[in-house]
């Protein structure tokens, strides 16, 4: 068995991909730094935008992933992370091209949300829920949802999200937590953060709305913490 060697396929923002770094150290509890789980970070963002890629018909991102995926398998990655949810609409054809395994975003996030049927506001690109990610997945699942309606993508989350991609951390995250107040106003009981961005966001303004979501980074951190143990068991 090969030793295990989390790859991680970021630049998605580069931002994004910091703080999936940051929580896969912070979650794993560790009494030597030798615990901590060996990680490659391509962190490169000379990326397409994936929301604009979906949404406008914009430059498609996938050689570009191909060739991060290209870069992690090279280097000896035995499983493969992407931070960054509206990529995961290519999850199909960067698996296909990977000898590492991916895990996928969405399925990490299902698993900490355990099965709770409650009203879940899904705050998410313009593309990604063009891409129905999260809502296909949902609906199988028969958990109710409720997402921004094109006005608040237009004039709340989008513009937060690419204010904390453009360094405004502070502009984006009220922005961002205006748009998640607009889904609990309509019933929502839990938020998705299926933005990697937004968790970020909300941190930097200590938004309470932290305290009743699912950050979709951190699920993918605590999925990844899990195989690294089950590795070393």
């Amino acid at each position: 068995m090969s030793t295990p060697l989390l790859g991680v396929l970021g630049g998605m923002g580069p931002l994004a991909a910091l703080d999936f770094a940051r929580k896969l150290l912070a979650l794993n509890k560790v009494e030597t730094e030798q615990q901590h789980i060996p990680t490659l970070l391509w962190n490169v963002p000379q990326i397409p935008d994936r929301q604009l890629a979906l949404s406008r018909g914009g430059p498609s991102p996938l050689p570009a992933m191909l060739q991060g995926i290209a870069v992690l398998n090279a280097a000896g990655a035995t499983r493969i992370a992407i931070p960054c949810n509206t990529a995961h609409h290519w999850f199909d054809e960067l698996a296909a091209a990977s000898t590492a395994p991916l895990f996928h975003i969405v399925d990490a996030t299902l698993a900490q949300l355990g099965g709770q049927q409650e009203i879940v506001g899904l705050l998410a690109t313009r593309g990604a829920l063009q891409s129905l990610l999260y809502q296909d997945r949902f609906d199988a699942l028969r958990q109710r949802y409720a997402v921004n309606t094109e006005d608040e993508l237009d004039e709340l989350f989008m513009p937060g999200c690419y204010a904390i991609k453009h360094g405004k951390i502070v502009e984006g995250g009220r922005l961002l937590e205006a748009a998640g107040k607009r889904l609990l106003a309509r019933g929502a009981t839990k938020l998705v953060l299926a933005c990697t961005e937004i968790a970020t966001g909300l941190e930097r303004i200590n938004s309470p709305q932290l305290a009743a979501s699912v950050d979709t980074n951190e699920a993918l951190a605590r999925t990844c913490l899990q195989y690294w143990r089950e590795q070393n068991t």
